[in-house]
């Protein structure tokens, strides 16, 4: 049996007082060298395959400022969006193939963990304030471990509530939800803002829905009987909770249903512009929500589930480094050490903290991101915690490219056979990619 550790509610409110990480995002594929040295070279070499668009220039800033640091060339090339298995595939069959990659799930386990090296009792592993956030094989090898935890949710502009004649304690369930938007929908041409920003269907914006609000139905599917390795099949026995509130975000938006599949609209500007009261997001885009809404909070995906008033934020995370095991022992060294100057030196862990949210390591920099404040008053006041159950998702980029297909059928006409092709596609689709796997 795997030895996935799930997330609980004490490991949150213990870690919260320490230090936290980030989420998804879009952008295309980028690289940069810093430094030179030949790959096998005494200094060793570190080649990150960065799973994170978002972590780019950041992560660039400090490949270069390493290597100004120490002489030891820093390798950063950034996957696309929903493009890093495949990117992975064709990077680890050349020559110098990345040194440090990203397995974030039991399935990543399962195709990647014979290439990562074990870091049992290794420097980075010692770093660790929790053990909540790594993934083990079968074998209890130590195959990836976590570089960050994050929170989602709905993050809400409560000026903007308010200015629309309401009040955030209205908001404890669905229903008080539902009502609230609709209102504001219903009046945006008088208030000058809508209910909730665009929820665009292309690659830079579908996994908020295909990744993030799924795990909604995930997570109350398994709730009672929780999994500890990816099953063969999922009954959808959530899936209307799902769609109340999928339907409340795109019917009760700036931009119709039927113009989402193309996307092209800039959700997060449109909430920093006060365009929009609510939105779907995660807490790696504080810094950029806080400065143009300082108040902003998040709130649960309520959707309707029965006690859901106790409902707390959506927490977990889908980074965890691996260390690629068929590379040279100073590549593997040289990898080590820029892993722990990451998460351990006050300047560069503070970098890492304002772009991702929070480290779970004893010495990075200490969070200041509110979003993930919320969460941690959300288990304080008893509420359940909503771990990332999605990281079970079988060949994820297939699963969810079958899964955005039938969302944006559904968006052009939403009718109850497109629903049920959206059914189809969670339920079915997650059997058939399982299969497409394992066998």
């Amino acid at each position: 049996m795997k030895k996935w550790k799930t997330i609980l509610a004490l490991a949150l409110s213990a870690a919260m007082s320490l230090s936290l990480l980030a989420g998804c995002g879009g952008g295309a594929a980028s690289g940069n060298v810093s430094g030179g040295g030949a790959a096998g070279s005494e200094t060793g070499r570190v080649y990150w395959l960065n799973f994170k668009p978002e972590l780019d220039e950041t992560a660039q800033d400090l490949a270069k400022a390493y290597t100004d640091k120490t002489g030891v060339p820093v390798q950063v090339i950034t996957a696309a969006s929903g493009t890093y298995q495949q990117t992975l595939t064709a990077e680890m069959d050349k020559n110098a193939p990345p040194t440090l990659f990203v397995i974030g799930n039991t399935a990543g386990v399962a195709d990647w963990g014979d290439y990562a090296m074990d870091l049992t009792g290794t420097a980075i592993a010692n770093e660790l304030n929790t053990d909540a956030y790594n993934l083990y094989d079968d074998a209890g090898k130590l195959v990836s471990i976590g570089y960050c935890y994050e929170c989602y949710g709905i993050i809400v502009n409560p000026d903007l509530v308010q200015q629309a004649g309401h009040s955030m304690d209205e908001i404890k369930d669905f229903a008080s939800l539902k009502a609230v938007v609709e209102d504001i929908h219903t009046n945006a041409a008088t208030l000058g803002f809508d209910a909730f920003t665009s929820c665009d269907m292309d690659d830079s914006s579908s996994w908020r829905f295909t990744g993030h609000m799924a795990n909604l139905e995930y997570f109350y599917e398994q709730k009672d009987d929780p999994w500890t390795e990816c099953p063969a099949t999922i009954t959808g026995a959530y899936m209307d909770n799902f769609k109340n509130l999928y339907d409340l975000c795109i019917n009760n938006s700036l931009t119709a249903p039927t113009d989402l599949a193309t996307g092209g609209h800039d959700a997060a500007q449109e909430f920093k512009d006060g365009k929009a009261a609510f939105t779907v997001q995660g807490s790696w885009e504080y810094a950029g929500y806080a400065e143009a809404v300082p108040n902003a909070t998040m709130i649960p995906y309520y959707c309707g589930v029965a006690g859901e008033e106790k409902a707390g934020l959506n927490c977990g995370t889908e980074n965890c480094w691996a260390i690629n095991a068929n590379v040279s022992e100073a590549d593997q060294k040289a990898t080590m050490d820029f892993m722990v100057w990451l998460v351990s030196d006050p300047d560069a862990s503070a970098k890492m903290v304002e772009q991702l949210g929070i480290l779970p390591y004893k010495n990075a920099a200490e969070s200041s991101n509110g979003f993930l404040a919320d969460a941690a008053e959300y288990t304080a006041n008893g509420c359940y915690v909503m771990p990332w159950v999605t990281n079970y998702q079988p060949n994820v980029d297939e699963y969810r490219r079958g899964l955005v297909a039938a969302l944006n059928q559904y968006n052009a006409d939403q009718s109850a056979g497109n629903w049920e092709n959206v059914r189809t596609a969670f339920v079915d689709g997650w059997a058939v990619q399982y299969q497409n796997v394992n066998g």
